[in-house]
């Protein structure tokens, strides 16, 4: 490989990174209208697919698992619920706050194929969801 083909493959990788870094901090704080229209934040997610089914990792630090309501809705699935601000900071004066609060939901249109809701559990932060293939 020739310098200038290194240096044309580094600038792409370099862009395409720069270009991923601003869709996730786009994506992480973007507000979404809700189906009861509250303002809701939409979580971040990886989607992975291994032969036997598809998993979902969703960014939810600090929600509770009973605040959490996972549906398969038709070819889509809807992760909704709330992140409370902790009752011991609820008077505290704000200096920075990075961590949205409040209502969140998040739609996924999912393959054209039959998936059934496997499981999910929470894990270092995360939601793990577990679609398995029918």
């Amino acid at each position: 490989m020739s310098q200038r083909e290194f240096e044309r493959l580094m600038w792409s990788q370099a862009l395409e990174m720069l270009d991923r870094a601003e869709r996730l901090r786009k994506g992480f704080f973007q507000p979404a209208s809700s189906m009861d229209h509250k303002v809701a934040w939409e979580p971040p997610v990886d989607v992975f697919e291994t032969t036997d089914a598809i998993w979902l990792i969703m960014a939810l630090p600090g929600v509770e698992p009973n605040r959490v309501e996972i549906q398969l809705k038709g070819r889509g699935l809807v992760v909704a619920g709330e992140r409370h601000m902790p009752a011991s900071l609820r008077n505290a004066a704000i200096h920075r706050l990075e961590l949205p609060y409040g209502h969140f939901e998040r739609r996924l249109d999912l393959p054209p194929r039959p998936l059934g809701l496997d499981g999910w559990h929470f894990e270092h932060g995360c939601l793990l969801i577990c679609l398995r293939k029918l």
